[in-house]
């Protein structure tokens, strides 16, 4: 790992973006929710952005860890997380209100748990450092 601390401050961020998510996502009971009305697609909106920042900070991880993210974590679906960002950013209104309430639903807490456990990991590894 090229420097533990960029990758502690990178998770952190990472975790709290996943906060965002769930929060706003606790609100939205079902995919339709997002479209019912201007709130909801507030809602749908201000998800997407974390989405896109987290997929973003997927690539930027997966770098600061020399390519070895999907080795050493392989319970997450990391080119599916930085996918989703791709998608998000560049086909926008192609954006499938389903599809993101499923990953708030069924993928983000995987996400939050794995980059718990790096969180752990490398602030051993700084410890050790030390």
């Amino acid at each position: 790992m090229s420097d533990p601390a960029l990758v502690r401050d990178l998770v952190e961020e990472m975790i709290e973006a996943i906060q965002k998510i769930v929060r706003r996502c606790g609100r939205v009971g079902c995919a339709e929710d997002f479209l019912e009305d201007e709130e909801g697609m507030i809602l749908l909106d201000s998800i997407c952005m974390q989405l896109v920042a987290l997929g973003e900070a997927v690539k930027k991880l997966d770098a600061l860890m020399g390519g070895e993210l999907s080795r050493r974590y392989p319970q997450v679906p990391w080119r599916s997380v930085a996918g989703m960002r791709d998608v998000l950013s560049h086909h926008y209104f192609d954006l499938n209100a389903e599809t993101v309430y499923g990953v708030c639903r069924d993928e983000i807490e995987n996400l939050r748990q794995t980059l718990e456990r790096i969180r752990h990991d490398v602030a051993k590894e700084i410890m050790d450092d030390e």
